[in-house]
């Protein structure tokens, strides 16, 4: 058996970011404070969560194989256990780091008599803090129910509802709090239904629903080393980046968004009247409450990323999620996925227990796995079928008398093979996660550059 020593972890990695952690969380004590102070001391405590990550996985994970949380890596030639239920540990640092982050974040004590920007505490800021405790509720709920789900091997269609119930906390917050439940209608649709529809109870379900297919539409991708913890990278990364456009800044410059066809342009400059907020209080907070989830949230899942990197040393296996006001732009490849899943996922093409890509033992390279039909398809499957082979998007096998016998699985991950040609694991992470960039990007143009052409006004 293949022995999987843990990777090595230079002491300099300590050493060196333990006093950098340190100085940005007492940086907000000491004169001038800082026009952000809180931002600060997420940034510390995002350092130390990214250190007990990288310590503690390879630390504990002697203990959850001898606990039986282990498995194999299906697409390797060895069968030494790894360790799983890793992502336990993960939420533990993660909901911790929250909530030693508290104190910085929603009192004044720190910093009496000192005009803060950002979370403002003239009065106490209950709205905020409520909402923050509540999210953090709902990831000790998430965490709760993913690890029974690890214990008690909970059957898929089980466990689609856990994050419907770990989002209950914050809808009620939201419901209790006369949460706006109107949305503006794009502009081809107004003389239909005018500037705005309150959907009401409907976009609760919309909320629900959207936390289920963003937890679920990472998590349908296991079984490559990376590709989960990578995916919550980067679109946490896209969060962070489009929080920091609404934060001010005190130095002055401008984005030419006229070039991607938007009327207006991005000037960055004075104090609140910087990037997309211009002079919103609302807005800075309501983007600074994102930044302190997105920060620890990138932190961690670096030091997870470091030991699942390819060959995993450790399995999240958890449910894999991240809670945050995340557009769902950033999740333009997970739709695609989710799209292309429907046929397998509704019964219309059978669905085998696992869709990752077959493993060439020979060559180490991963071909796309394929469905077998054990009785001939219905005429909707073969026309569906038909439509996706068409456009590229999967490869049939056909019997002589043209009906089709296989085809492959319905996944990004095989349709990327397919396009591209068979490669090696760790060459198939790298592209699934050059397309979340990709996605990412294109997210970015279509909310600044094309989002006009569809709504006025100012859509913050």
């Amino acid at each position: 058996m293949v022995e999987l020593s843990p990777r090595p972890l230079p002491a300099v990695l300590f050493l060196g970011l333990v006093p950098i952690g340190a100085w940005f969380i007492v940086r907000p004590l000491l004169d001038p404070i800082p026009l952000i102070p809180a931002l600060y001391t997420s940034l510390g405590f995002s350092i130390f969560a990214f250190l007990s990550t990288i310590y503690l996985v390879p630390s504990l994970g002697s203990t959850f194989v001898k606990a039986n949380f282990k498995g194999r890596d299906l697409l390797k030639t060895y069968a030494t256990p790894i360790p799983e239920s890793m992502g336990l540990v993960c939420a533990s640092v993660y909901i911790l780091a929250l909530l030693l982050f508290i104190p910085f974040a929603f009192s004044d004590s720190l910093a009496a008599a000192v005009t803060r920007e950002g979370i403002t505490v003239t009065e106490f800021p209950l709205h905020q803090l409520s909402v923050y405790l509540s999210s953090i509720l709902s990831l000790l709920i998430a965490t709760m129910l993913g690890f029974l789900d690890d214990v008690f091997d909970i059957r898929w269609r089980h466990k689609l509802p856990i994050p419907i119930i770990a989002s209950i906390p914050l809808l009620m917050v939201y419901f209790a709090e006369g949460g706006n439940t109107h949305v503006v209608v794009p502009l081809p649709f107004r003389r239909i239904f005018g500037n705005l529809v309150n959907l009401g109870p409907l976009y609760y379900l919309y909320m629900s629903m959207l936390s289920t297919f963003s937890t679920n539409s990472i998590n349908i991708l296991a079984g490559i080393n990376g590709s989960e913890v990578s995916q919550a990278i980067i679109i946490a990364v896209s969060v962070i980046i489009n929080d920091l456009l609404y934060l001010p800044w005190p130095m002055g410059f401008r984005l030419p968004l006229h070039l991607l066809g938007n009327k207006t342009e991005i000037e960055f400059g004075g104090v609140w009247s910087a990037g997309m907020a211009y002079g919103s209080k609302v807005l800075v907070e309501r983007h600074l409450l994102s930044l302190y989830f997105m920060l620890p949230l990138v932190a961690v899942c670096s030091g997870f990323m470091y030991h699942n990197w390819y060959p995993a040393r450790a399995f999240p296996e958890i449910r894999f999620a991240h809670f945050s006001k995340t557009l769902l732009l950033f999740f333009i490849p997970q739709v695609f996925n989710f799209l292309l899943s429907c046929p397998q996922l509704f019964g219309l093409v059978p669905c085998p227990r696992h869709r990752v890509p077959r493993f060439d033992s020979q060559t180490n390279l991963l071909h796309p796995s394929k469905a077998q039909f054990l009785r001939p398809p219905s005429q909707l499957t073969t026309l569906v079928l038909k439509v996706f082979s068409t456009l590229g998007l999967t490869e049939t096998t056909t019997s002589t008398s043209g009906s089709i016998l296989e085809t492959t699985n319905l996944t990004i991950l095989n349709f990327l093979l397919l396009r591209f040609g068979p490669m090696n694991e760790k060459s198939l992470v790298k592209v699934l996660m050059c397309t979340q960039v990709a996605g990412s990007l294109f997210a970015f143009v279509v909310r600044y550059g094309l989002a006009g052409l569809v709504y006025d006004g100012d859509r913050r």
